[in-house]
């Protein structure tokens, strides 16, 4: 009977081991992939048509294409949005400056591009792993959805457009900044001659 009780707790063992290791690579290859975002979205990318082509070839699961657009969706919301929303929230030091004298604030984001990212990549495979279960087929008529999808996105992105243009943030930047410095007189009157 010890014997019984002595296997089941070795097997507990083992398996937690194998998943700390397994979490540890899994955190060794993620930290890894930080630096590369153009890298990370391709694979995303390529995750997103191998979703969709079972999708197509199945001819079915509607309603968690649905689910995952939605989700994608509530995402994006957060990823375009400010960290501290000037409408809710009326902070001294992290509000976005309304006045051309305002200190410039860089944008932080709600939810980070990594953040984003693995996200996206998370619900992509969860919903690629229900395709392979038919209680998640559930029969709709799916241009009823996609229409509802493309209203609610069209609605939300405009209601969000329109609070970047009311508090004048832009979410995305294109690159570092850099500093040209002022040309000096004896430099300009160098280059006319």
């Amino acid at each position: 009977m010890d014997g019984a009780l002595g296997d089941g707790a070795s097997d507990s063992i083992l398996f937690s081991k194998w998943r700390s290791d397994f979490s540890r690579k899994f955190q060794y290859y993620l930290d890894r992939s930080t630096p590369h975002p153009v890298g990370r979205w391709l694979g995303t990318l390529a995750v997103a048509a191998i979703y969709i082509l079972r999708v197509y070839f199945v001819q079915g699961f509607y309603i968690v294409s649905y689910g995952l657009g939605i989700y994608v969706l509530n995402l994006l919301i957060g990823f375009l949005s400010p960290m501290v929303d000037p409408e809710l929230e009326v902070l001294e030091g992290a509000s976005l400056p309304t006045r051309g004298s305002d200190e410039f604030k860089p944008f932080i984001r709600r939810l980070p591009e990594f953040k984003f990212w693995y996200s996206i990549t998370k619900a992509l495979c969860v919903a690629f792993v229900m395709t392979f279960f038919s209680i998640f087929d559930v029969p709709v008529f799916w241009p009823i959805l996609l229409f509802y999808w493309v209203v609610l996105f069209v609605l939300t992105m405009k209601r969000q457009i329109l609070h970047m243009i009311k508090y004048k943030y832009v979410p995305f930047s294109m690159g570092k900044q850099r500093y040209s410095g002022k040309k000096t007189a004896a430099s300009s009157s160098a280059s006319m001659d």
